[in-house]
């Protein structure tokens, strides 16, 4: 059985010194899922400890359409922070990040905290607010190989989450959302021209509500898992594929089919 502890520290030290690691899965004794997010666990706390904030959820892996290229078989979690999170505006270190790449996520403000089994009207009446941003993933393990152990190991791949303005949802309006987060399509451009485009049914065949039922289910089954509670922010997975970044490039992503204004940003 792997040792925990030395694994988080670990992984903890090829994120400060930006260096690359052997996949887990594949060492004596491998890595099983359960394991991973008990490393996972103790990264949160060794992180806030060391004086970063909790500030959500992000769950990976929702797309379908992406599993096979990713080796991967069901979506994943992970812990953002104050140190991750941020307003889009400035431009982002791409060299901050091991082989990043991008994906356009709408994310959800909590107002309270959902419980497992709500239909799609139970579940947005928790939500107080949406956004739409870039979850900026990167990976630890070279040429992005790896499996879903690894993933929840390493930072759930989380590397930061730059959001658009927070759009308010007052309950008159909440309906309507339902209908448009199963409907609308994205398209991520680079540099002004179209690099993939997707729909809000790639986020397990329902769109980011169903995304976050999922997630409301998981941390159900998961004893030691630290409960969703109100003023969380959750990223609900990529609606294209992650593609890879590098300096000098731009992205933009519209959401046809959602009120909320596209998004860009600079990578230097």
């Amino acid at each position: 059985m792997p040792d925990t502890a030395e694994l988080a520290t670990e992984i903890l030290r090829s994120r400060s010194e930006q260096r690359q690691i052997p996949l887990i899965t594949t060492r004596p004794g491998g890595l099983s899922l359960d394991q991973a997010y008990r490393v996972s666990a103790l990264i949160e706390d060794a992180r806030t400890r060391q004086g970063e904030r909790p500030l959500g959820r992000k769950i990976g892996f929702t797309n379908r359409t992406i599993w096979q290229e990713f080796n991967v078989s069901a979506p994943i979690v992970g812990t953002m922070y104050d140190s991750t999170v941020r307003p889009l505006g400035a431009p982002l270190d791409a060299g901050s990040l091991m082989e990043p790449r991008i994906e356009p996520e709408i994310a959800f403000q909590l107002a309270a905290p959902p419980r497992p089994g709500m239909t799609p009207a139970e579940l947005i009446g928790c939500v107080s607010s949406i956004c739409a941003g870039f979850e900026m993933v990167h990976s630890i393990y070279k040429d992005w190989r790896f499996s879903g152990a690894d993933t929840v190991a390493a930072f759930g791949l989380h590397g930061a989450f730059l959001h658009g303005p927070m759009r308010d949802l007052p309950p008159a309006e909440q309906l309507d959302w339902i209908a448009r987060l199963s409907t609308f399509r994205t398209t991520l451009c680079r540099n002004g021209t179209v690099a993939d485009q997707g729909h809000a049914t790639n986020v397990l065949g329902g769109g980011p509500l169903v995304a976050l039922g999922h997630l409301v289910d998981l941390l159900a089954g998961m004893p030691d898992a630290v409960p969703l509670k109100a003023g969380d922010l959750v990223t609900t997975g990529t609606l294209t594929r992650a593609l890879p970044v590098c300096p000098g490039e731009a992205w933009q992503a519209c959401f046809d089919g959602l009120p909320l204004a596209a998004i860009e940003i600079e990578l230097v």
